[in-house]
Order: structure tokens, then C-alpha cells, then sequence
């Protein structure tokens, strides 16, 4: 589990510093992050980028489905159907006050209104939709992306 850990905190570390690391030899590392692979527990290896800090146009939501399971397949037709829109990037089953929340991008708002107006909201299963704009990322995967002496645009509207 610490070499998961390790990795999931840094998938950048070469076998030799993971060895060092974990007290393996470099062999033994190589051998477990192999049969992790092929078993599936690591499913990728994935930089966070600070996409305001590229110039490039990218807005992300957060989209709660209340939806109706379909008989003998539960809910993994609809997950299934959903995750494989090119803008939706997460699908999570939920508990609570709905069923399915999906983390989506686009260019811009427009691209995600029309994305939830046109291709999600007429699904047979889904009954309805709330769509939440992030407007700004401060921490995720444990990782801060602003606060780092950046100042809050709202303040100087103030």
C-alpha cells in the first residue's frame, strides 16, 4: 500500500527513487507496479493541470442526475451511456438527494449549458439535472491550486 500511496502522491518518482523510498529493490518495485497494472488497481497515471495559468478556455461542472434505474440493470446503463460523452470526465453513483453526479468540462458555459440541454437532459432514465459552474479551484486530490499569494479578483470590485 505505501508504494500506492507514494505514487499517488508523486506518479513522477522513478523506480529507483521508489525502491529507495519503500526499502525494495528496484526489481521488486518494477514487479508490483506491473501486477498493479494488470490488475487494474492502477488504472493511470495523470498530471493536475492549473488550467487558468495556460491561457486556455476551460470551464468544468459539477452535474447531479436524478435518474430512473432501469429493470435488471440498475443504474450502470445510464453510467455507462453518460460516461461516454467526450465532456463528461467523472460519473459517480451518489447517496443521497440524487443518483449520478458527473464532473464535465468545455471551452465555455454556453459549451456545458448546451452539452446538459441537448444531449444529457433527454435521456430516457434521466429525470433531472443541476448543473453547478466551479468558479474557481482551490484544492484537489489533496493538491492546492490557488492560494499561493494569488489575490481574489472579487476583492477588487470592492
Amino acid at each position: 500500500m505505501e508504494l500506492l500511496r507514494l505514487l499517488e502522491e508523486n506518479a513522477r518518482l522513478s523506480l529507483e527513487q521508489l525502491a529507495a523510498m519503500t526499502g525494495e529493490t528496484k526489481e521488486a518495485v518494477a514487479a508490483q507496479l506491473d501486477q498493479y497494472e494488470r490488475d487494474g488497481v492502477i488504472r493511470s497515471y495523470t498530471a493536475l493541470i492549473d488550467w487558468e495559468k495556460t491561457g486556455r478556455n476551460y470551464v468544468s461542472a459539477l452535474i447531479e442526475l436524478k435518474v430512473t434505474p432501469k429493470r435488471d440493470y440498475g443504474f450502470e446503463e445510464i453510467a455507462r451511456t453518460v460516461m461516454d460523452f467526450p465532456e463528461v470526465e467523472t460519473v459517480y453513483l451518489m447517496s443521497g438527494g440524487y443518483d449520478l453526479m458527473l464532473i464535465v468540462s468545455g471551452e465555455t458555459f454556453r459549451d456545458i449549458a448546451l452539452f446538459v440541454a441537448h444531449r444529457l437532459s433527454p435521456l430516457e432514465s434521466v429525470l433531472s439535472t443541476a448543473t453547478h459552474f466551479v468558479l474557481r479551484r482551490y484544492k484537489e486530490r489533496g493538491v492546492v491550486i490557488c492560494g499561493d499569494g494569488e489575490d481574489d479578483e472579487r476583492e477588487e470590485l470592492l
